[in-house]
């Protein structure tokens, strides 16, 4: 059974600001967990913080001692115009685990290939990434996020912006991944993405709740988390976010 990851009291500054204040909270393993919350919650923080990106001011983070995090940031370090192709922006998610001549044995290539295929984009193999859509390139990046060695996929706003069909081939591969012994963790303004994970963080500069979807996305949580001005009610007269759709 593969262990949980937790947060005791943690607190993340980004400069002069305190971006995450004393939280605690858990991640269950082999579970997709969406972190949800208005931009500059503190959700991509948080991600970054259990990746290794930030130092924690106060608080510590309890990861598992077998954990391998792959993490697909919402900005790729990769320009769009560097003369790379897809293949070989894909082959870099196994830099990590070559050698110093960063050659792929077969067992490599056939990684890269099947994260491809998840991905649907092996047809795309020997175009350049500044030939792709935008969609498209999301694939190659989450593409390259799998085909490195992982047991816990972070992804930090991978369906923004989307086109459908690109949506759809990333949202499958994310309910996938637990399947495979995986744990997901990705961030989220949008609460029907939510409310399809297995756990939810719900942040406004702190964790405001965490726990089931339907434990943690209710009126009361979403007001405290948004503010009472920026619901709106549905026809089923549930107070609905107007989730800002920018990075936090």
């Amino acid at each position: 059974m593969p262990s949980n990851l937790s947060a005791h009291n943690i607190t993340i500054r980004r400069g002069e600001n305190v971006v995450v204040e004393n939280s605690t909270f858990d991640i269950p393993a082999g579970k997709i967990t969406a972190v949800i919350g208005p931009n500059g919650s503190g959700k991509s923080t948080i991600l970054h913080a259990i990746a290794g990106l930030l130092e924690l001011e106060s608080g510590h983070l309890e990861i598992p001692t077998d954990a391998e995090i792959s993490y697909v940031m919402q900005y790729t370090a990769i320009p769009v115009d560097a003369p790379l192709t897809v293949r070989e922006a894909v082959e870099m998610g196994r830099w990590n685990q070559l050698g110093i001549f960063k050659r792929l044995s077969k067992a490599d290539r056939e990684i890269v290939a099947a994260a491809m295929d998840r991905l649907a984009i092996g047809d795309l193999s020997k175009r350049h990434l500044s030939e792709l859509s935008g969609g498209q390139r999301q694939r190659v990046y989450v593409a390259q996020g799998i085909a490195q060695t992982h047991n816990w996929l972070f992804l930090d706003e991978p369906l923004t912006g989307l086109d459908i069909n690109s949506a759809a081939v990333i949202d499958e591969l994310i309910h996938d991944e637990p399947a495979r012994g995986h744990s997901v963790v990705l961030t989220t303004h949008d609460l029907a993405e939510a409310q399809a994970a297995d756990y939810v963080i719900l942040m406004a500069g702190r964790v405001v709740a965490h726990g089931a979807p339907a434990e943690v996305l209710t009126a009361e949580n979403l007001a405290t988390a948004y503010g009472l001005a920026a619901l709106h009610h549905d026809h089923s007269g549930l107070g609905i976010p107007d989730l800002d759709p920018h990075h936090g």
